[in-house]
C-alpha cells in the first residue's frame, strides 16, 4: 500500500485554501492574488535559468526611478507581474521598484488589495550566476476598490501578507499570512508546483553570522561601528566566539539565511545615504514583516522598522534585521553611541 504521508503533499495552492477555510469569513480574494503573485515568480525563475541562452542578461537601455541601469530582465519581470496581478482583478494599485510612479489598475479590475514589490532583487548580480529574488508586500486598501492612492503610504504594521521568492539552485518561496507563522515553498519543476519544505520557520534568537557591506565601514557611524567590532571582537566577559562573516550582496539570499541560521542581516545608514539603502514599501516592510513572524526583530537602530510611515513610495530607510538577541545588542549600540539616526554623528 502506498504510503499516505509520502504522497500528502502540501502545495503552495492547497496551503493558501487551507488558510482561507481556517476564516468562515474570508472571500477567496487573497488566495486568487496570491496565485496571480505565484505565477509571476514561476515565469521569473524560467527565465533566470534560460537568461543566458536567450539573451536576457545586459542592460536594457533604461534607468529605473532610483537611477540604477535595468537589466533586460529586470523588464521582462516587472511586465510579468504586473500583468499577471492585474488580470487577477484583486489589485487596485501597485508600486514597483522599476516604475516611476504607482501602477493604478483600470476601474473594472480593480480589488481590495494594494501590492508592492521589487521583480528581480539582486539583478546586478545575475551575470554572475548569484541568487537573485523577487520581494513582495500586500496590504489590504481600507475602501477598498473605490481607494485613493493617500491609502498606500501607511505604517508596515498595517501589512497583511508579506513573502520572497529565491532563484539560485533552487526555487524558494518564503510566505507569511503573519499570526507567527513563515513557511517555505520549493518549486518541483517536474510538477510546477511550490511544495511546503521549510514548515514554521523560527529565527534562532541569537546567531553566529552578520552579514553586511563593510566596504561601506568608512562611512559608518559611531554606533554602526560599535556594534560590528563587538561580534567580530567580543570581549572575554561575553564568552561569545566572533561572528563569521557571510554577505552576497542579493538581499533575497542574505536574508534566507539569516532566517534559517540566525544571526544578523545590515544595510545601515551612513555617511552617503543617512536615509538609508533599501527601500521601504518593497523591500524594508516585507522582509521585516517575515522577520518578526518567524520570532526576530527589524530595527533601524533606534525605531521598529514596521512602525515607519513612508512619506513617497520609494522612500528608503536603514535596516537590521535577525534574531531578537542580536537585534537587541543592536539597539544598545545605538543607545549609547553617537549615530546619524539621531544627529549626534559629526
Amino acid at each position: 500500500m502506498t504510503d499516505h504521508h509520502k504522497t500528502n503533499i502540501m502545495t503552495l495552492t492547497r496551503y493558501v485554501l487551507e488558510q482561507q477555510r481556517q476564516h468562515p469569513d474570508a472571500t477567496g480574494d487573497l488566495s486568487i492574488a496570491m496565485n496571480a503573485v505565484q505565477v509571476g515568480c514561476k515565469f521569473v525563475e524560467s527565465c533566470v535559468r534560460k537568461a543566458r541562452l536567450i539573451n536576457l542578461v545586459g542592460l536594457a537601455g533604461n534607468t529605473n526611478v532610483q537611477g540604477e541601469d535595468q537589466k533586460k530582465l529586470d523588464v521582462l519581470s516587472n511586465e510579468m507581474f504586473v500583468n499577471a496581478l492585474i488580470a487577477s482583478g484583486k489589485f487596485s494599485f501597485m508600486v514597483s521598484e522599476e516604475v516611476d510612479d504607482i501602477v493604478v489598475v483600470p476601474e473594472e479590475l480593480r480589488g481590495k488589495y494594494c501590492i508592492t514589490f521589487d521583480p528581480l532583487d539582486g539583478s546586478s548580480n545575475i551575470d554572475a550566476g548569484v541568487n537573485v529574488g523577487t520581494i513582495f508586500g500586500i496590504w489590504r486598501l481600507p475602501s477598498g476598490d473605490k481607494a485613493t492612492v493617500d491609502e498606500i503610504l501607511v505604517p508596515g504594521s498595517e501589512i497583511i501578507a508579506g513573502g520572497y521568492c529565491m532563484y539560485g539552485s533552487s526555487c524558494n518561496l518564503v510566505l507569511t499570512f503573519g499570526n507567527s507563522r513563515v513557511e517555505g515553498f520549493t518549486l518541483d519543476p517536474a510538477l510546477g508546483e511550490f511544495i511546503l519544505t521549510h514548515p514554521n520557520i523560527r529565527i534562532p534568537s541569537r546567531g553566529k553570522i552578520y552579514s553586511v557591506n563593510e566596504g561601506n565601514t568608512l562611512y559608518w557611524d559611531d554606533a554602526t561601528k560599535a556594534y560590528f567590532d563587538s561580534v567580530k571582537f567580543p570581549s572575554a566577559e561575553s564568552g561569545r566566539k566572533p561572528y563569521s562573516a557571510r554577505y552576497i550582496g542579493s538581499m533575497v539570499a542574505d536574508v534566507h539565511r539569516t532566517l534559517l541560521y540566525g544571526g544578523v542581516f545590515a544595510y545601515p545608514s551612513d555617511r552617503k545615504s543617512r536615509s538609508g539603502k533599501l527601500r521601504i514599501l518593497y523591500e524594508s516592510f516585507p522582509m521585516a514583516f517575515i522577520t518578526e513572524q518567524a520570532g526576530g526583530k527589524a530595527t533601524t537602530g533606534s525605531q521598529r522598522v514596521l512602525d515607519i510611515v513612508p512619506k513617497h513610495i520609494h522612500d528608503r530607510c536603514p535596516i537590521f534585521l535577525g534574531g531578537i538577541d542580536d537585534i537587541a545588542d543592536v539597539e544598545a549600540a545605538f543607545a549609547s553611541n553617537n549615530n546619524w539616526l539621531n544627529d549626534t554623528q559629526h
